[in-house]
């Protein structure tokens, strides 16, 4: 009988972790959309469907081609290793869309300025850093926007002829999550925060 009792006492434990893992990683999201720095990224479709999940945008950046001459510390051995981070500051341009304007790996050698914002990404390994005229990509965790059944592909039509963004909010150590779907000033999806 003591056994028993060990045993849903055990279980009741486990499922309590489980929630609170969960919990934790709605509410840190939850917490960038809400309070990160938003910027507004001009985006570039590349496909729209995922056969298990439905419909979605693969997007494509400016800050997803960062030239190698913008980076400040490029390491001796001129390769990048496997996912190694990088800082990419970003400003504001005159037609409100967000470019990178300096980059470092691991992180900036000081904080992002009012007018700024530093993205934090991942690079993978084998990247020639030692060509000057290169570019690297990095991937931040936002290239996927999920959309309603039946929407990605008039979306992505409509993104090859006029400009669409995407509007990112970016918590201070550089995490990024996507806020909204954006064409031109219209706002098409925004994300929950839960």
């Amino acid at each position: 009988m003591m056994t028993g009792k060990r045993l849903v006492i055990s279980a009741l434990v486990l499922a309590l972790v489980q929630i609170g893992f969960l919990s934790w990683i709605i509410a840190g999201r939850a917490a960038i959309l809400r309070d990160g720095r938003q910027v507004l990224l001009k985006v570039e479709p590349v496909d729209p469907r995922d056969l298990l999940r439905g419909d979605y945008i693969r997007l494509g950046y400016d800050i997803s081609r960062i030239p190698v001459k913008l980076i400040a510390n490029i390491p001796a051995g001129k390769l990048s290793s496997d996912n190694t981070p990088i800082v990419v500051r970003l400003k504001p341009g005159a037609d409100g869309y967000w470019q990178p304007t300096a980059a470092w790996f691991g992180q900036a050698p000081a904080p992002a300025a009012a007018d700024e914002a530093d993205i934090v990404g991942h690079i993978a390994e084998g990247w020639n850093l030692s060509e000057a005229g290169t570019a690297i990509t990095p991937d931040y965790g936002i290239e996927r926007f999920y959309l309603p059944e039946g929407e990605g592909i008039a979306i992505q039509n409509d993104m090859r002829v006029r400009p669409f963004g995407i509007r990112v909010a970016i918590a201070k150590d550089g995490t990024a999550q996507i806020k909204a779907l954006m064409d031109g000033d219209k706002t098409l999806f925004e994300e929950p925060l839960y």
